[in-house]
């Protein structure tokens, strides 16, 4: 009888049809943590004295028995002063919320914004969501990875430079887009990524922004519509009316 139904399972499942082609893709984010060499509780973390003026000018936003909400901002601090956020930051926020470590974990292992790993000068992120990928944002990735000669989730050896792929970071009308450091450069081209990560390895400042000429998200080419002044007040109502 076992025998007859493990014939008739493996018959329905060699028959099945699977819609799935592809890998499942993972973020290369860390989510949990391991000791390292450069990142271990007994590496000393300390704030600035600039950005502890700014830790209280952000705590006093916050009324007293909510100052937790200010996780976020400090934490992100903590990343923009070390370039990454390591677990004796994480644990220097958790001191000054008066929190349980594990709160901070949870909110830092959460959200991809925040770096559990050394990260490049330039953080370059990569958007491959559909409005980028038909718009040709895999030639983009691909272009970074030649340029730089790293795949997705690593460093240079000069440190200077990490891959990310990333879901919709909210430019689809500029898109094929990528994020660097906190600067959007949109409607690109293999040619504009080029010429953007050679200007950052030189040194230089790319501008911001759309490659195409654009100014902001407004139309490509002319306009479509409102291109005749507006008609007055009663316009194509009936007389009666």
């Amino acid at each position: 009888m076992l025998s007859k139904s493990r014939n008739i399972v493996q018959k329905l499942w060699g028959s099945a049809r699977f819609l799935q082609t592809s890998a499942t893709k993972c973020s290369d984010n860390l989510f949990v943590h391991r000791d390292t060499p450069e990142d271990n509780p007994n590496i000393p973390f300390e704030f600035t004295a600039e950005n502890k003026k700014r830790i209280e000018a952000i705590m006093s936003i916050y009324p007293e028995g909510h100052k937790r909400a200010a996780m976020i901002p400090l934490l992100d601090l903590a990343q923009r002063q070390h370039g990454w956020l390591p677990i004796s930051a994480m644990h220097k926020v958790a001191e000054i919320l008066q929190l349980p470590n594990m709160r901070v974990y949870e909110v830092a292992t959460f959200y991809t914004m925040f770096m559990r790993k050394p990260t490049g000068k330039y953080h370059i992120q990569v958007c491959t969501t559909t409005p980028c990928w038909l718009r040709g944002s895999d030639e983009v990735l691909e272009t970074c990875k030649r340029k730089l000669n790293i795949g997705v989730g690593e460093t240079t050896k000069d440190k200077m430079f990490t891959i990310s792929e990333v879901e919709c970071l909210g430019a689809c009308v500029n898109a094929p887009m990528m994020a660097i450091n906190d600067d959007y450069y949109e409607d690109l081209s293999a040619k504009d990524t080029e010429e953007i990560l050679e200007d950052l390895s030189k040194g230089r400042k790319p501008v911001a922004g759309p490659r195409s000429g654009r100014f902001a998200s407004e139309p490509n080419g002319k306009l479509t519509s409102l291109t005749e002044e507006p008609t007055g007040p009663g316009f194509g109502l009936q007389a009666g009316l």
